[in-house]
């Protein structure tokens, strides 16, 4: 299952983090992230996937 969550990181990171941990603060910074540069939406999604 992680392996898909990543996958979907990958493709679209806010879902990713959506999946992974809900309406958070890390949704609303992914989302952040991802208005100001895809590249960082994508690193930050895989990292909160990956932490926990």
């Amino acid at each position: 299952m992680e392996l898909l969550k990543i996958i979907i990181a990958i493709i679209l990171p806010p879902l990713g983090v959506f999946l992974h941990a809900g309406i958070q603060k890390h949704f609303w910074i992914n989302i952040l992230l991802t208005l100001l540069g895809y590249i960082p939406g994508i690193v930050h999604a895989v990292w909160v996937i990956a932490k926990k």
